[in-house]
């Protein structure tokens, strides 16, 4: 059964990586680069600066903690034990993959990381800020990173549905001890 659950994922990004063209290259490399979105987190930050003022500093460093969680546990507890190569690195398809501009990635891709830090800070913001076009906003803008790996041919779907579960599950666990503790802790101190 798992044999059958690898081959499907296999055939699926194979299928999924195959619809290139320069116009989508361009886009999905920019998508997959942390730095440019460091605008959009420079905005997320001023969001939050303004909603909650100086209050805003524990909730940045929530975020930061998820996201760090995120990456970690990404690694650590899942590319470095279940050591599952790349496409890329997979000697059995490497040729079949579509890579843009040299780039495999590290050695072992379940799960990706960038899908468990995207979905991660998802799942941790649609929850502090409650709005149903930002929840939109950050899950597409998740999913579209998330894809770009694929497209970029460094994961395989799996290795993406794994990490968006592990950064949900993070982001919501996080959350939760932010409003058990971070709340307590800004009403002892900011309260007069």
């Amino acid at each position: 059964m798992l044999e059958t659950l690898l081959n499907w994922d296999t055939q699926l990004l194979l299928f999924l990586n195959d619809a290139q063209t320069p116009f989508w290259d361009k886009v999905m490399w920019a998508f997959s680069d942390k730095e440019f979105w460091y605008p959009f987190y420079g905005l997320l930050i001023i969001l939050m600066g303004w909603r909650y003022k100086w209050n805003a500093v524990i909730t940045i460093i929530f975020i930061a903690i998820t996201i760090t969680l995120a990456d970690q546990i990404s690694v650590k507890c899942f590319k470095f034990v279940f050591e599952r190569l790349r496409p890329s690195h997979n000697p059995d398809i490497k040729e079949q993959v579509n890579i843009l501009n040299g780039y495999r990635g590290g050695q072992f891709g379940f799960v990706s990381s960038h899908a468990a830090n995207t979905f991660a800070l998802a799942a941790f913001t649609t929850r502090l800020f409650k709005h149903k076009y930002f929840t939109w906003f950050i899950f597409i803008w998740a999913a579209v990173v998330s894809y770009s790996r694929i497209y970029l041919g460094v994961h395989y779907p799996l290795d993406i549905i794994g990490g968006a579960l592990l950064g949900m599950g993070l982001g919501v666990l996080v959350f939760y001890l932010y409003n058990l503790f971070g709340n307590r802790f800004l009403k002892r101190t900011f309260s007069g």
